[in-house]
């Protein structure tokens, strides 16, 4: 996204007498500092683990994303996929194909195809229980239009952050804050949701339930029998066409104006085994909440009664059980989510996640320059005047790891041996179904 900063002055990201973003000295430093630690560490021998911060989620299906907006490409690695699982790039292209920018006048108008290419963990056409790599290239960089916010921060955006944490930052793009970083969550999202889809029956849908001030009522919607094409049936992701139409002209109004706005993506999860989830500080809500607040430009969420929950007595908020026709124990009213103690009770699980304004827009605002002079920046170029229609697939792939995730490790610990039949279910489907004459 190009910019253009006011005739104030200011001198940009480096001092006149410095030659590098990394001066002589500074490097000297560095080299002191290093030599420190590694006589340090000879004098005291010690075992210490060192893990990649920020990048890897999950333990049993474990992936890490790489790739910055306008580097060579960006994509993921998927350690610990279950081996024999028919797998195509065709697979993974439906979900990235959702997420691509240029989809719609409400979207960026950057181009990109987005086409996966997995590079390893596949062999004829199927998973083979070592790392899958899947990468995706960047084809329409523009990093020259970033040449003036090299020196002035976008207001609300992590240009700022960055520098104040790592002392540099990726200027084209805005490096691993854009969210060209999700495209290597959306792909292993797909892959997530094939085997929850196939092991366990688990499907994992999301709306757009709010655009601005516009919000779909509840009771519209029944994430019962909703479906995908109902939501992919217009630009806005709102399955219902009326207010899809209001949300669509809400979007409208300020991207004409080079502004933005915010909303809310509904996410629901049917047919997810129970048990799902641990108690304390592994909690099922708390690791949904944390892969759904890891998305950029996220600010909020609840799931079940969420806040609303608050203005209940107990009698009204609780769930009473009863025993359906399959004898099963079950809930008549869902105020808990599908969640309760942290772990999954068999209910359908629905949260919603809040979306802020987008950051970078084209109207004049007030910021500073990395060498802290007060100016003005108007950000040019492209841009989402609203991140949510393009988020659902995000969000349906962050909840995706969470829950394969979940998956393996209760079958780990609390299914590799005879279940307790009195209380606990299979994970699995009672017929597992057959791809390519393949059982998996």
């Amino acid at each position: 996204m190009a910019s253009s900063l006011s005739t104030k002055p200011f001198l940009g990201a480096l001092s006149s007498d410095e030659p590098s973003r990394f001066g002589s000295r500074r490097h000297s430093d560095l080299r002191s500092a290093l030599l420190h630690i590694s006589t340090s560490r000879q004098s005291r021998p010690r075992k210490l683990q060192i893990k990649a911060v920020g990048s890897t989620y999950g333990n049993y299906f474990r992936v890490t994303t790489f790739g910055e907006s306008h580097g060579g490409g960006v994509g993921c690695v998927i350690d610990g996929c279950p081996p024999r699982i028919p797998l195509s790039e065709a697979d993974l292209q439906v979900d990235l194909d959702r997420r691509r920018p240029g989809q719609s006048r409400i979207t960026t108008p950057r181009k990109e195809t987005d086409t996966a290419h997995i590079y390893s963990g596949v062999a004829e056409g199927f998973t083979t229980g070592s790392p899958i790599m899947i990468k995706v290239p960047n084809t329409d960089q523009r990093g020259k239009d970033y040449s003036e916010m090299s020196m002035a921060y976008r207001p609300s955006h992590a240009d700022a952050t960055y520098d104040f944490k790592y002392g540099t930052r990726s200027v084209e793009g805005g490096g691993r804050s854009s969210a060209r970083e999700t495209i290597g969550r959306v792909a292993a999202g797909a892959v997530a949701k094939k085997i929850l889809k196939a092991y366990s029956g688990t499907e994992i849908l999301a709306y757009v339930s709010q655009a601005h001030k516009v919000v779909l009522p509840e009771d519209l919607v029944d994430h019962e029998t909703l479906t995908l094409d109902q939501v992919e049936s217009n630009i806005a992701r709102c399955p219902d066409p009326e207010y899809a139409e209001k949300m669509i002209a809400a979007i409208d109004a300020v991207r004409v104006r080079g502004d933005s706005v915010g909303g809310v993506v509904t996410c629901f999860v049917r047919n997810l085994p129970r048990g799902l989830g641990s108690p304390v500080f592994d909690k099922l809500e708390a690791e949904l909440a944390k892969a759904a607040l890891s998305l950029p430009a996220t600010k909020g969420f609840e799931f079940g009664s969420g806040f609303a929950g608050t203005f209940l007595t107990g009698s009204e908020h609780n769930d009473e059980f009863y025993m359906d026709e399959h004898g099963r124990v079950r809930t008549r009213t869902n105020s808990s989510g599908g969640i309760q103690g942290g772990i999954s009770n068999g209910e359908i699980i629905n949260m919603r996640i809040a979306f802020k304004p987008t950051s970078t827009i084209s109207r004049k605002q007030n910021t500073v320059t990395r060498d802290k002079k007060e100016t003005e920046l108007i950000a040019r170029g492209r841009h989402d005047p609203c991140v949510v229609p393009r988020a659902v697939p995000m969000v349906e792939a962050s909840v995706a790891l969470v829950l394969i995730d979940q998956l393996l490790a209760q079958y780990a610990q609390c299914q590799l041996f005879p279940i307790n039949t009195d209380f606990q279910e299979p994970l699995q489907l009672p017929k597992l179904q057959q791809t390519g004459g393949t059982t998996f």
